[in-house]
């Protein structure tokens, strides 16, 4: 499968995309420039939130929660009124790029070093009452969060390791357990941001590889998706009938001309039914 191209390069390091079905829009986060980008029929608008941007997802009363360096954020829906809360964390090594919402409407959102030191970051999980627990402690590169139809087993991707595990969850407590690989990347790949269709079926983007790898709930290689750049960074599902797969890509470590696309959105026809993001309850 062959990706086409639908925007321009609009992001320096496109990440964490989310369709936005009320507004007929793609969301996602150019995060070292601290955006969040909205595509809606060829317009691009950017909306500064801070110095890093790392995940948007929606909020069950309205509007949008945001991960941005050391925190989080509430946003209305014009994603132009941004509501400081306190940091969840003080250290300026460390700064947010990943996560998602259970069913139940938690947030977890995970950390990294900015030089990627094993074991420095963490898996925080926010409760819609706001307080913090720590999800999953010492990870380094924390990446795609992604649950099942049923709500029984959780998806996750600490990119160093090469593997996309999964664990058990506790619905009643939003704890993990019983961690064991899912599917290990071929050929020393790593895996970057993940989306989940409607038959259980992962898409892990991965890095440094020029593809998205879909495998199904068996854990066996259905597809490769194939990308004209390099920094393959996340995909999440979209469109009218949440069958197109939208992937942000990346300009991070690529030299100057190299890859003239990188940055740029693409999609395909997934041939499959995307899973609906979970909102935040909080």
């Amino acid at each position: 499968m062959k990706a086409r191209q639908v925007s321009d390069p609009i992001a320096f390091h496109g990440e964490g995309p989310l369709w936005d079905a009320p507004r007929n829009r793609l969301l996602f986060v150019d995060m070292l420039a601290g955006a969040v980008v909205a595509l809606h029929d060829g317009a691009v608008d950017r909306h500064p939130v801070g110095s890093v941007a790392a995940v948007i997802r929606p909020r069950s009363r309205g509007g949008f929660v945001l991960a941005v360096e050391r925190g989080i954020t509430f946003a209305d829906e014009a994603l132009e009124v941004v509501t400081p809360l306190p940091e969840v964390f003080a250290s300026t090594s460390i700064r947010m790029n990943e996560g998602g919402c259970d069913p139940h409407g938690r947030l977890y959102v995970g950390t990294m070093a900015y030089d990627e030191r094993p074991g420095a970051g963490t898996l925080y999980r926010v409760d819609p009452d706001l307080v913090v627990h720590v999800a999953l402690p010492s990870v380094t590169v924390s990446n795609g969060l992604q649950w099942s139809a049923d709500g029984t087993l959780v998806f996750y991707n600490d990119t160093p390791t090469g593997r996309v595990d999964v664990f058990d969850f506790d619905a009643a407590t939003g704890e993990f357990s019983a961690r064991r690989t899912f599917v290990t990347l071929p050929d020393g790949a790593v895996p970057d941001g993940m989306a989940i269709d409607s038959e259980d079926g992962i898409w892990v983007a991965v890095w440094g590889g020029s593809a998205v790898l879909h495998y199904d709930a068996s854990g066996l290689l259905a597809d490769i998706v194939e990308l004209p750049v390099t920094q393959v960074t996340a995909c999440a599902f979209g469109g009218p009938d949440l069958r197109t797969l939208f992937i942000t890509t990346s300009r991070l470590a690529i030299a100057e001309g190299t890859q003239p696309l990188a940055g740029s959105i693409f999609s395909i026809d997934a041939g499959v039914r995307g899973a609906i993001p979970f909102p935040f309850a909080g």
